[in-house]
């Protein structure tokens, strides 16, 4: 129930043509507490009720229980979350044995892209491509609870 992962800033469109999925979320949080947050999700037709746990010192890690929930009841949740929904698109791009999760942000936070890799463990070893930019693992201007609050567009 620990997830590992870095995230980092894309510098050009090239993973759209790399990517072997792709799903509209909407997600928004009941929670955004710093030690943990409570977030709905909707991904395509499937909900998502998920808890994060406060993040490590150095980002990389923190614990994460998920639960997939009826599309019905996602949409119900939804309505009780707080303002500052995130409309976004994530592309699944695989690169050597990871898969990135590419997120292209819509609404109040247009025009910022990031992507996400998910590691076993810290010190995991993986393929950088090349439209990967800045790393910004262990920023929480650029977790999606913040973006909730503080959108790319105010920054």
């Amino acid at each position: 129930m620990i997830e590992i992962e870095r995230k980092f800033l894309v510098q050009s469109n090239a993973f759209k043509s790399e990517a072997f999925k792709q799903t509209r979320i909407v997600q928004g949080f009941l929670s955004t507490d710093k030690k943990r947050t409570v977030r709905v999700r909707l991904k395509g037709d499937i909900g998502f009720l998920t808890i994060k746990g406060q993040s490590s010192k150095n980002g990389l890690s923190r614990f994460e229980w998920e639960k997939e929930i009826p599309k019905i009841e996602a949409e119900s949740l939804l309505k009780l979350c707080k303002k500052g929904m995130i409309d976004k698109i994530r592309y699944d791009v695989k690169v050597d044995n990871h898969t990135f999760e590419v997120d292209e942000f819509f609404g109040k936070n247009v025009g910022l892209i990031v992507a996400e890799v998910e590691l076993n463990n810290e010190t995991e070893a993986f393929t950088k491509p090349n439209w990967l930019g800045e790393e910004v693992t262990g920023n929480a201007k650029y977790y999606n609870s913040q973006l909730s609050k503080t959108p790319f567009c105010k920054w």
